[in-house]
């Protein structure tokens, strides 16, 4: 298992993933979904290395992006020590491995 910034490389598998997350959601969540992403919105993330991938066997098996604020979210709870795991999108392949477990024990490891 690897973890590391995602690239440029990897925006159509992102949004592949974002994809199947959503229609998973619709079956799952259906008062709660993702909207249709923008394709300048997550190159921007990708460029500020805000956006990540969790490789197995060289395969992308997770994405997530982060940020250092989000008061929309958090409101006045927000604080300067924290960061922000958005959209975490597993690949179906590797569905039931726990690695929202893995990303939470990395996020630590960066603050």
């Amino acid at each position: 298992m690897i973890i590391t910034n995602s690239s440029i490389n990897d925006i159509q598998e992102i949004f592949r993933l974002y994809k199947l997350a959503t229609d998973f959601q619709k079956i799952k969540f259906p008062g709660n979904q993702w909207p249709e992403f923008d394709k300048e919105f997550i190159t921007t993330e990708v460029l500020e290395n805000r956006q990540f991938k969790l490789l197995i066997n060289n395969k992308i098996a997770c994405i997530w992006a982060i940020t250092y604020s989000d008061p929309q979210i958090w409101e006045d709870k927000e604080n300067n020590f924290s960061i922000y795991i958005h959209r975490i999108a597993t690949n179906p392949e590797f569905r039931g491995n726990n690695l929202v477990q893995k990303i939470v024990e990395w996020s630590k490891i960066l603050l």
